[in-house]
């Protein structure tokens, strides 16, 4: 079966309506009403937050697939680093085998430690470890690093046992919030209007703003016109150079078409290839002879290391945000709920 297929059926149910929902609604009603209550006996203090020694952000989304987090949480690192600030960044390490509390390091093996956390510890600069259990993560990166001031948690919205001081939920602003079903007939983890108590509300791309929250919305781009070599990353060429060869792309990201109107805007013909979120490459995967080169993202570039060959490059890409944004980060780390910023 060709890599994607699944993935996409599924994003027919979840970004429409077709008559399987007669079956998944009974459960998807279950599992609302399931989430609506799990976060009233947070918010009851049924069920207990631990909150950390220092501030916590949280980077996450309200609905299933990528919308754009990882790049997030860099801009974030690199914005907190430079008002003098010392983040450490936790995450969940999805996709991967560990469980406990590990750090990533230089040559990590996504397999174990997930393709965006090792993906983040590359370029943030910052300490970056993960785990199942997010508090365990939290703590074991700062008893390994003390000097940490800020805490960035990679996903992690619904994972409420983690104290946060702000939250920002990303939407992906193409395909919104799909058929506006919960889980399994739709692709919501909860209810839109989860996002009237979060801090700020981040869009990428799409351009489209009916429906959304107007307060304390912002809207991100990605922008990349720098390849990388994969094999030998010094490496580094612009579209142009691509122009008239034969070229293959591919994207394992939540929304693959993001990447792959990114390289048209470059002025990029190529043979698109979707793949699912996480997908685990294979050399045979992408073993396409008649190739020039083989352009894909970051994140899937962290798995194909290992069997690069001098055609593959990688596009590096960063987000752009309003400098509001940034101010009101700072703001909710002075003051969200009275703790002061260390």
């Amino acid at each position: 079966m060709t890599p994607g297929k699944p993935a996409r059926r599924l994003e027919k149910i979840w970004y429409g309506l077709t008559p399987l929902h007669v079956l998944l609604l009974p459960p998807a009603i279950l599992f609302r009403l399931a989430a609506a209550l799990r976060r009233a006996c947070y918010r009851a203090g049924l069920l207990r937050s631990v909150r950390l020694a220092v501030p916590v952000i949280v980077v996450g989304n309200i609905s299933v697939g990528g919308t754009g987090k990882t790049p997030l949480v860099l801009w974030l690192a690199n914005f907190l680093r430079q008002q003098g600030r010392r983040p450490g960044i936790v995450s969940r390490g999805y996709g991967g085998s560990a469980l406990g509390p590990v750090e990533i390091g230089a040559g990590g093996d996504p397999a174990v430690v997930g393709d965006e956390p090792l993906l983040l510890a590359g370029k943030s600069g910052c300490p970056v470890w993960v785990g199942r259990d997010r508090v365990a993560a939290a703590e074991a990166l700062l008893r390994a690093h003390p000097e940490c001031d800020v805490l960035v948690s990679d996903d992690g919205l619904q994972h409420y046992r983690l104290g946060r001081d702000v939250e920002v939920a990303v939407v992906d602003g193409e395909r919104l919030f799909g058929n506006g079903l919960p889980l399994p007939a739709g692709p919501l983890r909860e209810s839109v209007s989860r996002l009237d108590s979060v801090d700020a509300v981040v869009v990428n791309g799409g351009g489209q703003n009916d429906g959304m929250p107007t307060r304390n919305g912002f809207e991100m781009r990605l922008d990349g016109r720098v390849f990388y070599n994969l094999k030998d990353p010094a490496r580094r060429v612009e579209a142009a150079d691509f122009r008239g060869r034969k070229l293959h792309a591919v994207a394992g990201i939540g929304n693959p078409q993001r990447f792959f109107e990114l390289l048209r805007g470059l002025g990029l013909g190529f043979e698109a290839h979707a793949f699912p979120d996480h997908y685990a490459y294979r050399r045979q995967d992408l073993e396409y002879a008649e190739a020039d080169a083989v352009l894909m993202t970051e994140k899937d570039a962290v798995k194909c290391a290992g069997f690069a060959d001098e055609r593959f490059w990688v596009l590096a890409v960063e987000a752009v945000l309003a400098p509001a944004f940034g101010e009101l980060i700072l703001r909710k780390l002075r003051n969200d709920n009275g703790r002061q910023a260390a």
